[in-house]
């Protein structure tokens, strides 16, 4: 099921209702909003007993391309990739430079073991685990009722 916006009359222009239903459309278009968002790669965040896994999906890197921070409790994850096109024809020249980049930063909990970490580029997913420190992990105990 699609939604679409329909102009209600409320505007009130001399070229007519539909020069502007075409540049709304074409403005607000979903494919050019979409465009700006994915240029921050999608994460995953999960925590068990042991750790703390995060997820990056960010396809067509390479593990070179990554560069990963840790400033107190502050962990950043950032990508830069740069490509050059070139075709040569009969009588032109054609280039077209790409730069793509992003960063993400994660705070972590205090019960974060620093010295831990480690990270782990497969299949366009950039996986990091971050290991709890010994105090902090779940101990489960059974208590008797008195």
């Amino acid at each position: 099921m699609t939604l679409v916006k329909f102009n209600n009359g409320l505007k009130n222009n001399a070229v007519g209702p539909f020069f502007n239903d075409v540049f709304d459309s074409i403005l607000n278009d979903s494919f050019i909003g979409d465009k700006l968002v994915a240029r921050v790669p999608a994460v995953n965040i999960a925590e068990n007993e042991n750790e703390f896994h995060i997820e990056l999906a960010s396809p067509g890197l390479k593990k070179e391309d990554f560069k990963i921070n840790l400033d107190k409790n502050v962990l950043t994850v950032s990508a830069e990739r740069k490509s050059e096109n070139v075709e040569e024809g009969k009588k032109f020249s054609k280039r077209e430079y790409s730069y793509n980049s992003f960063t993400r930063s994660f705070t972590l909990p205090e019960s974060a073991d620093h010295s831990k970490i480690e990270a782990d580029y497969t299949d366009g997913i950039l996986k990091l685990t971050v290991a709890k420190k010994e105090e902090a992990k779940f101990q489960s105990r059974e208590i008797a009722v008195k």
